[in-house]
């Protein structure tokens, strides 16, 4: 589904992501972990289109989508949740899933996935009314990961969704993750809590100071004594 092929972005003159290589098949969780600025989240907003790489290219879905506009790939159902939930704080928890579908005309499948997403999140059906800058944190992420949903995609880039979370909201939130892949979404995932990203996911890629260190598949980088004491306490 997503080919990612000596990528490399600049921030002015630093050099973000280093000839970054990665693939996600049609089905997977994969997950790239690493410590605070190793190049994660900006390698999610290259392949989302916010921002441009230098070089390298990115295949999703058999197409070129190399410096594609972030808007133009969400119609093709490549949807980024970003960091920090970014909900429309003055805005209803509905208004933001219904701007969620803004690119779909199937009224029908807009109203069966509005019922799911609510079946799936239980506490935003209470406060489908409330203005979404009053939720908690928790409830924030789940709305943006709600929104996400309401644009059916086919392709789920979460950028560090369990931040700022209490443990038992993390655990919750990640549950929900295993569903959504569970129904047929593929997923990339950047996470700091690798302990977290490792249990759910099928591939791994550590990234430090914006190259790929390792990769391998999620229980090979779980049990790897690097990783262990680099990211897993141990």
């Amino acid at each position: 589904m997503l080919q990612v092929t000596d990528l490399n972005v600049f921030y002015g003159a630093i050099h973000a992501v280093k000839d970054i290589s990665l693939e996600v098949a049609d089905g997977e969780i994969v997950t790239l972990i690493g410590s605070n600025g190793a190049g994660k989240s900006t390698t999610l907003r290259t392949i989302s289109g916010l921002l441009k790489p230098k070089s390298g290219k990115i295949i999703y879905d058999g197409e070129d989508i190399t410096g594609v506009a972030a808007h133009k790939l969400v119609g093709k159902g490549l949807i980024q949740v970003p960091e920090g939930r970014h909900v429309f704080s003055n805005m209803s928890v509905m208004e933001n899933l219904e701007l969620g579908a803004y690119l779909r005309k199937d009224k029908e499948g807009i109203k069966k996935d509005m019922d799911e997403a609510f079946e799936k999140f239980p506490r935003l059906l209470e406060r489908k009314g409330q203005i979404a800058g009053t939720l908690s944190g928790g409830e924030q992420q789940m709305l943006a990961m709600a929104r996400a949903l309401m644009s059916k995609p086919k392709l789920l880039l979460l950028d560090e969704p369990s931040m700022g979370l209490a443990p038992l909201l993390v655990k919750e939130i990640f549950n929900i993750i295993k569903e959504i892949n569970a129904v047929g979404t593929t997923v990339l995932l950047v996470e700091q809590n690798a302990n977290m990203a490792l249990s759910i996911a099928d591939k791994a890629y550590v990234l430090e100071t914006g190259r790929i260190v390792k990769a391998g598949t999620a229980r090979e980088l779980a049990a790897s004594e690097d990783v262990q004491k680099a990211y897993l306490g141990g």
